[in-house]
């Protein structure tokens, strides 16, 4: 049995769960709706507040979808009550950051501004600050797309071992490599 899979989702409150005929759940809350399409093997049930996802077959194609789709809604029901937040941060000497609106501008080393549309569902906030690297947070409700754009925003401007420069997640920690010496002589 699926450890994720029969693990049963709780509801929270002023969150409403329904299924439609073509396997298709939606979740509504108070920050907004989300919807996804389920494999039609997989059973979607609503009972006592709680959702139960259950798998016809042992199969490894069944019980591959079962953890999978019961993490996604249970994902939709968070992102729906709760919402999630991601913070970056841009580390280098002269790299900089601002947004208007949705379209961020990173001045990060390279000839030009890098420019890049945020999508309309994230809420994008920038933050500099004296003594500080700059701060990218992006919220939003569907975590699959804030992943996208952050792993996007990352290929930017990657971080690298030697000096530490380039874009990363807030309170990521990268594993720093020796350069090379000088004055080794034979």
């Amino acid at each position: 049995m699926s450890r994720i899979g029969k693990l049963p989702i709780s509801l929270p409150a002023k969150v409403e769960i329904s299924v439609a005929s073509d396997n298709t759940v939606t979740v509504k809350g108070p920050k907004g709706t989300l919807s996804q399409k389920v494999d039609p093997d997989i059973a979607v049930k609503v009972e006592d507040g709680t959702l139960v996802v259950e798998r016809p077959t042992d199969q490894k194609r069944h019980r591959a979808m079962h953890g999978l789709y019961r993490a996604l809604i249970s994902n939709m029901v968070v992102g729906v009550s709760e919402g999630y937040t991601r913070e970056m941060e841009v580390i280098g000497v002269g790299y900089r950051v601002e947004n208007q609106g949705n379209l961020l501008t990173l001045t990060i080393g390279y000839s030009h501004p890098v420019m890049f549309h945020i999508p309309s569902d994230i809420k994008l906030t920038t933050a500099m600050e004296k003594g500080s690297a700059p701060l990218i947070r992006l919220e939003g409700i569907d975590k699959e797309l804030l992943g996208q754009v952050c792993a996007k925003i990352r290929s930017f401007r990657k971080p690298e071992p030697y000096k530490g420069k380039g874009i990363m997640f807030k309170g990521e920690v990268i594993r720093r490599k020796a350069g090379k010496t000088a004055g080794a002589k034979k």
